[in-house]
């Protein structure tokens, strides 16, 4: 049986592997697999390719279809992929359905795998699959029951996370855990054929690297940053396009069941895509106390939608920030000028938003992938060694100030917030239009010591300084001759020249 990842799946080779060592294993007795993530993240497009090479049963549910439609037409799926005539079988719950599914895999040329996609609608009408499975689950241990793999697959985080948790019946019987993230920005630079950098930083700034927009985007990329608004506006502010993002944001909202009072979550999401970044700052917002908001943002992170991120060097509340570039762009752009935008101007929208845009969405997008950078690639294309990576921040009781330290990696195995905890690297990103000069390195020079009194061990830490609109030629003759320097652009950051 040939299980290599085929050519159409781009990326994806541990997400493969993984699947592939489920599916292979040798035990006779049912295994189970769990694939969660985000919608326009790819499940069900890998999942289908790993269906088609290995020969499975693929079946998948269908929001707001009935109980008894979607009985019937599983069950002439599993009769189409037995060879049987259609009303062949007659299977009338859901026992039946898969365990009939499970035996049909298992005796068909292919391996015995049967995927379930999009489990959360048929537990809308059906919330007693769980208990079934994990019936058919302990009999196949057992020896009483099918053997052969499952996989079950869903967008709706809160309903796939909680599958295995607690007293649920599924708890401790699933092998594998899968949540399908995006693509990485190098990734999916390639998805979408750019070959400008500046490009394809905006491009990701505004849809990220959910593979599922790439299909539904009109025509080719933006081949250079001067053909971006156009294509900003007949891509995503076209409310005829599918791509439109008031409309993809409502759809991507109404996946979690948890979510029915949309304008609060609205709210919350545009109080933090304009900067507030905690309970208290975001509640001042909304005129609302901080008590009656901290359930719904612990919603919004764990739908994938917001980011917690701690602070490396101090215990103090977490900063949090929206993960997905499309839902920032509509609460920033989108939803503030939808009436001009739905009457034929988003041209006009988009060049009267370019502060917004420039400040609340470029900027902090390129903080952003300077840090993953610094976590995923930095590391093996400089030949540094670098631990945990995130952001801080330092105070200054001298200048009686805070220093805002946009990427910052610990030594490895230090602990987070350890009081003296071991200082790998200090970068400042920056998404300004002037070039990194001598006094930004000034500056990194300065937070170093500041650490260094703080009792840090920071004396040998990288002094890395990321910009969007590149380095003064001072400054590049200055990282040419020390070794603690170390100078990023953005054709360092997509990996097409060697950092300076």
């Amino acid at each position: 049986m040939d299980l290599a990842k085929p050519g159409t799946v781009l990326d994806r080779v541990h997400e493969w592997e993984l699947l592939r060592g489920f599916l292979i294993d040798p035990a006779p007795q049912l295994r189970l697999a769990i694939v969660s993530g985000r919608r326009r993240h790819g499940k069900s497009f890998l999942l289908q390719a790993l269906t088609r090479a290995c020969g499975g049963l693929y079946l998948t549910a269908v929001q707001e279809e009935g109980r008894i439609p979607a009985l019937r037409r599983f069950t002439e799926a599993i009769a189409a992929h037995a060879g049987l005539p259609a009303g062949a079988l007659q299977l009338t719950d859901w026992r039946e359905v898969l365990t009939t599914a499970l035996e049909v895999a298992g005796r068909t040329g292919g391996a015995p795998l049967v995927v379930v996609d999009e489990l959360p609608y048929l537990m809308q009408h059906s919330p007693e699959v769980p208990g079934f499975l994990q019936l058919i689950y302990d009999q196949s241990q057992a020896g009483q029951g099918p053997g052969g793999r499952m996989i079950l697959c869903g967008s709706a985080m809160s309903v796939m996370s909680d599958l295995l948790t607690g007293t649920k019946p599924l708890r401790g019987r699933a092998v594998v855990d899968l949540r399908l993230g995006a693509f990485d920005f190098r990734t999916a630079r390639r998805q979408w054929e750019i070959e400008d950098p500046a490009t394809a930083f905006r491009v990701d700034a505004v849809v990220g690297g959910a593979p599922g927009y790439r299909p539904l985007a009109p025509g080719p990329a933006p081949a250079g940053v001067a053909e971006f608004g156009d294509w900003v506006c007949r891509t995503l502010l076209d409310p005829g396009r599918a791509l439109y993002t008031r409309v993809e944001a409502e759809f991507l909202l109404r996946e979690d069941p948890r979510i029915t009072h949309r304008t609060l979550y609205y709210d919350l999401l545009t109080a933090v895509s304009e900067g507030a970044s905690t309970p208290s700052k975001i509640g001042a917002v909304l005129e609302r106390p901080r008590a009656s908001v901290v359930a719904p943002l612990e919603v919004l992170e764990s739908t994938g939608y917001l980011r917690k991120s701690q602070d490396l060097l101090k215990a103090r509340n977490p900063v949090i920030t929206v993960i997905d570039p499309i839902i920032r762009l509509n609460q920033l752009v989108t939803l503030p000028f939808a009436d001009e935008i739905e009457r034929g101007r988003a041209g006009r929208v988009w060049a009267a938003s370019q502060p917004t845009v420039n400040s609340k969405i470029l900027g902090p997008h390129f903080e952003e992938l300077a840090r993953e950078w610094t976590r995923s690639f930095g590391q093996d294309e400089t030949g540094s060694r670098w631990g945990l990576t995130g952001a801080a921040e330092v105070a200054d009781p001298r200048a009686r100030t805070r220093h805002e330290v946009d990427v910052l990696a610990l030594t490895p195995g230090q602990r987070p917030q350890a009081p003296r905890a071991g200082i790998a690297l200090i970068g400042e990103a920056k998404a300004t239009v002037r070039p990194r000069g001598a006094a930004d390195l000034e500056r990194l020079e300065h937070i170093r010591g500041l650490l260094a009194e703080q009792g840090h061990d920071s004396g040998q830490a990288t002094l890395a300084l990321f910009s969007l609109h590149g380095f003064h030629p001072d400054l590049q003759r200055t990282a040419a001759g020390r070794r603690d320097v170390l100078l990023v652009g953005l054709n360092t950051l997509y990996g097409d020249a060697p950092a300076g």
